[in-house]
């Protein structure tokens, strides 16, 4: 009868650590005890400029889906990206550092080399080791050109933006019964083809044929370049015809260019209003956060500029939508803090997913900005620096307060510029020599320098012009001469 006892303990031991076993395992694999942290997907477009949504008062275009997606959402009115190129920009986004602190400087392979500690601690990786199913659609361009593996994501669908929003969508029916939470990217090439367009080159998802003059949008306000245009722009404008072919655009040519760049918009917005349906219709968007943004926007002509890299408002303030049933009755559905989406989109998802996240970052969390648990920035800083065959190699920081703007470059006549961009939203009068000004420049000035200080960004360090009651020297910035 003992030996009948033990025997059943023992049997009841294993069944209960079986037990024990299965629930564990089950809920590491989210296969079996559902994980109600929301889903997460970002949408990107590249080359997107802030003024291209039709809800953004723009009556040259019709974005009904990102309009809606803002209707029911938070719209962030002043949203700037960490560098106006693809691949320092995107970098940022995925891991909430300064692409100067990656080592990502530059499109250009050799200017771009990203720590493995670095990569380990990115977006794809953080939310895979959290328990998130991480899938990545479209464009990359992140320190890699292609998706490539060591980012944490499984690649659903290559580079290109047709059939995009369709491998999506499968992937979406994929998931609609799952109880393991996803963060689904999906990067779109588009309006990024009016690069091609501006080079008279085919467009690789279908031409945009020209319309009359009379049809075509007007020239913005501030496209006349000004007296004090910074010299080491347009030294790098001259240089890199195939980037900048527009040179000797007529006004006329580039009416069709802002033609055909709204149009792109509207291409690539249809394509988001297929996932947006694909979202509502599999029941999904009770417990789903869609982020909208891009990596740089576009000159558009301002300036007599096309492409980006340039600090103009046009390249460096990108749209930023949220929306998420949680923050659907928010009153607030055009918000105006400061926001870097290079630094802030990273805390901002780990924060909704539920993830710790370092105080170390320079980046806040949208979320708790917009629950009003933090306060915003007082200012961003956006850098860039010209690469390719024939540049320059200018670099260039950006420090932008909701009122003020302060632009330097490395080198040139005009490379100091001072905006008013409350009043002067449109760069067209610099007032870096205006003396009823000094006070609010030499602020900024400082700024920059504590900046460039805190972030260890030498390279830039050199190029700091010092506010005029400053008691340091110039020899003071360098680590080395040269």
């Amino acid at each position: 009868m003992k030996s009948i006892f033990l025997n059943y303990n023992f049997r009841m031991l294993i069944a209960s650590f079986c037990l024990f076993s299965f629930f564990c395992s089950a809920q590491q694999n989210n296969t079996f005890l559902k994980d109600n942290r929301p889903n997460i997907v970002l949408i990107m477009t590249d080359q997107h400029q802030a003024e291209a949504l039709s809800i953004a008062g723009n009556l040259n275009l019709h974005t009904p889906n990102l309009d809606r997606l803002a209707k029911t959402g938070i719209r962030f009115e002043n949203a700037y990206v960490t560098f106006p190129l693809c691949t320092p920009s995107r970098s940022s986004i995925f891991t909430g550092k300064m692409p100067h602190s990656l080592g990502v400087n530059s499109n250009a392979d050799s200017d771009n080399k990203m720590k493995d500690t670095d990569k380990q601690l990115g977006l794809g990786h953080l939310l895979t080791q959290s328990g998130y199913d991480a899938a990545y659609a479209g464009k990359w361009h992140a320190h890699e050109e292609a998706m490539a593996d060591g980012n944490g994501f499984a690649t659903i669908a290559d580079f290109g933006d047709m059939p995009l929003a369709e491998k999506c969508i499968d992937y979406l029916k994929l998931k609609q019964k799952s109880t393991q939470p996803f963060f689904l990217v999906a990067s779109f090439d588009n309006p990024h083809n009016i690069c091609e367009w501006a080079r008279n080159e085919p467009l690789p998802y279908g031409n945009i044929a020209p319309i009359p003059l009379n049809e075509t949008p007007n020239l913005p306000v501030n496209f006349k370049k000004s007296a004090t245009f910074p010299e080491a722009l347009q030294l790098e404008q001259n240089v890199e015809v195939k980037i900048y072919p527009t040179q000797n655009y007529t006004e006329a040519d580039w009416r069709q260019y802002r033609y055909t760049y709204y149009r792109l918009v509207e291409k690539v917005d249809a394509e988001i209003g297929k996932i947006i349906n694909a979202i509502d219709a599999l029941g999904l968007r009770e417990n789903t956060i869609i982020i909208f943004t891009s990596d740089h926007g576009d000159g558009n002509a301002s300036h007599g500029w096309n492409q980006k890299t340039a600090l103009f408002q046009e390249s460096v303030k990108v749209p930023l939508i949220i929306n998420y049933k949680a923050i659907t009755n928010a009153n607030e559905r055009l918000n105006k803090s400061l926001v870097s989406n290079g630094l802030d989109l990273y805390p901002t998802i780990c924060d909704y997913a539920g993830i710790d996240f370092s105080e170390n970052l320079l980046g806040k969390s949208i979320k708790k900005i917009i629950e009003k648990d933090i306060t915003p920035h007082d200012f961003v800083v956006v850098e860039t620096k010209f690469e390719g065959k024939n540049a320059y190699g200018t670099l260039g920081r950006a420090l932008i307060t909701q009122k003020y703007k302060y632009v330097l470059y490395s080198w040139g006549k005009n490379r100091e510029q001072f905006f008013d961009i409350e009043n002067d939203p449109y760069e067209m009068h610099n007032l870096i020599n205006s003396k009823a000004e000094l006070t609010h420049i030499d602020d900024c000035r400082q700024k920059l320098l504590n900046w460039c200080k805190q972030t260890n960004d030498t390279k830039f360090l050199k190029k700091i012009v010092l506010p005029t009651t400053s008691i340091l020297t110039s020899d003071t910035l360098f680590d080395k001469p040269y």
